[in-house]
């Protein structure tokens, strides 16, 4: 089925009728799909649920352009990012026509469907413009990761889950908590894996988001737990290009507070949140997305 969402997102842009666009989405490298996955998985397969998946994964992938060219990233998934290859300018403007197709589907869907994704977009770029301006300086609080992360991340899987769940006439507050506590716990092993993972697994440098200023929740639970002259240390390395002597003192550092244990604890707290909030609608896959989220390595 994610074969047939692939082909409608190709079908979506060449019906723009600018063989330009279709070339450079061809070139944007392709993701989990986890919010495709989600959508079917809710409201099965059917003409409106895999035309939702198509648009929910062109605004993804037009975010996902956008927030390259805010990070100066130059690869993505291992593969060379649309600005690294072709320049900020068309990175931004294939992010554009992305968003605007998108969109312009999403009038023919009803009504709440509709507001449900587009409002979580608006969400999401709130998300991104907390997410620079707390890569400031470094970040000691909670809850401005959590409200950071939820706008970014976890609005658009919720979201994705609350539309797919009215398509099929499901209990739409169920699957959208159940896709924010799923959002949210993405994100969290995301921001694991920056540090657990080597930079040939990720596809860019490790530890990759402290030099970028993003005090992700390992780098919080790590600093509550440090000595005042450890924590003075982690400090001025924030937004430093590391060596590999600080990077495995980091490293030893997150061991020693449980950091990264503390870190999954919470993520999979999340899971099992999710799951309970379903627990009476019928399993159609979704505690699988949820095992496979949260023990991936990549």
């Amino acid at each position: 089925m994610l074969g047939k969402v692939e082909n409608l997102m190709v079908e979506m842009v060449a019906s723009l009728g600018d063989a330009r666009s279709v070339e450079l989405f061809h070139r944007v490298p392709k993701g989990k799909r986890l919010r495709a996955k989600l959508i079917l998985k809710i409201a099965g397969a059917s003409d409106v649920s895999l035309k939702l998946a198509a648009i929910v994964e062109l605004i993804h992938a037009a975010s996902l352009l956008h927030d390259d060219v805010i990070d100066d990233a130059f690869t993505r998934r291992g593969e060379d990012s649309i600005n690294a290859l072709f320049g900020n300018k068309t990175a931004i403007m294939l992010g554009d026509i992305l968003y605007s197709k998108g969109f312009s589907e999403l009038t023919f869907m009803p009504n709440e469907v509709a507001y449900s994704v587009s409002h979580a977009v608006a969400l999401l770029s709130v998300g991104e413009l907390l997410d620079v301006e707390l890569s400031h300086a470094f970040n000691d609080s909670e809850e401005r990761y959590f409200d950071m992360i939820y706008k970014k991340t976890a609005s658009l899987i919720e979201a994705s889950a609350k539309a797919a769940a009215l398509l099929a006439g499901k209990n739409a507050t169920i699957y959208a908590l159940y896709g924010k506590n799923l959002g949210l716990a993405f994100q969290i092993i995301d921001d694991i894996l920056d540090i657990t993972q080597s930079s040939e697994t990720l596809g860019k440098p490790s530890l990759n988001d402290f030099k970028e200023g993003k005090t992700t929740l390992p780098y919080l639970y790590m600093y509550r737990k440090l000595s005042s002259s450890d924590q003075v240390k982690l400090l001025s390395l924030f937004q430093q290009e590391l060596d590999e002597t600080q990077k495995i003192w980091i490293k030893t550092k997150m061991n020693e507070t449980n950091a990264l244990e503390d870190s999954i604890s919470y993520a999979r707290k999340l899971g099992l949140e999710a799951l309970e909030v379903i627990a009476k609608e019928e399993d159609v896959g979704l505690s699988t997305i949820i095992k496979e989220m949260i023990e991936r390595n990549f």
